[in-house]
């Protein structure tokens, strides 16, 4: 939907206070946003992607009476306060240790195998070992192409980046994470 958006027009109308453009823009924004927001934050139960995908859509509106065209697209606009707002809400999330559940169980779940739980998290935490081994743009683009399943052209108006740049760069992070997993298993134990 976001693609069929005329931004160039609807962007001006809207910083002048063109309720209905504000309403369009808001419309072909927020679920991309909440798909990014998804993706980031997981589903970890500590900071609500929805709630977050809340606030950047706000804040964009906020924020188009200062937008400035640049040649960027628009959407680059966008994934810029969405980048700040997650990583606003995961510093915010990590201060919270409280967990809110809908229901609070009777009793342990018979299911939850803890030798799986735990091999699960350690794959996880694998993972998030070689994702910070790359540098914050990197891993963004590892993120958003492999987990997310955006395109070289998505990615790159996330990251402000030519769809060729991103591809270059995803080939690097992933040469890069490769070597780490090879340099580990020749280390022995």
């Amino acid at each position: 939907m976001a693609d069929e958006v005329d931004y160039g027009t609807l962007v001006p109308a809207a910083a002048a206070g063109d309720r209905d453009a504000a309403q369009r823009i808001l419309a072909a924004v927020h679920p991309q946003v909440v798909r990014y927001c998804r993706l980031r934050l997981g589903a970890d139960g500590v900071v609500s992607p929805e709630d977050v995908a809340q606030e950047i859509s706000l804040a964009v509106i906020a924020a188009l009476p200062r937008y400035e065209d640049r040649g960027r697209p628009f959407m680059a606009f966008v994934y810029g306060i969405a980048s700040h707002k997650v990583a606003d809400a995961r510093r915010n999330g990590g201060r919270d240790l409280s967990h809110a559940v809908a229901e609070v169980p009777e009793a342990p779940d018979p299911e939850a195998d803890p030798l799986q739980r735990v091999l699960t998290m350690d794959g996880g935490n694998e993972v998030r070992r070689l994702l910070d081994a790359l540098g914050e743009r990197a891993r963004d683009i590892i993120i958003l192409r492999v987990f997310g399943g955006y395109s070289a052209e998505e990615t790159g108006a996330i990251v402000g980046a030519t769809a060729g740049a991103v591809r270059v760069a995803q080939h690097r992070a992933l040469a890069k994470m490769r070597a780490i997993l090879e340099e580990e298993a020749e280390v022995p134990r």
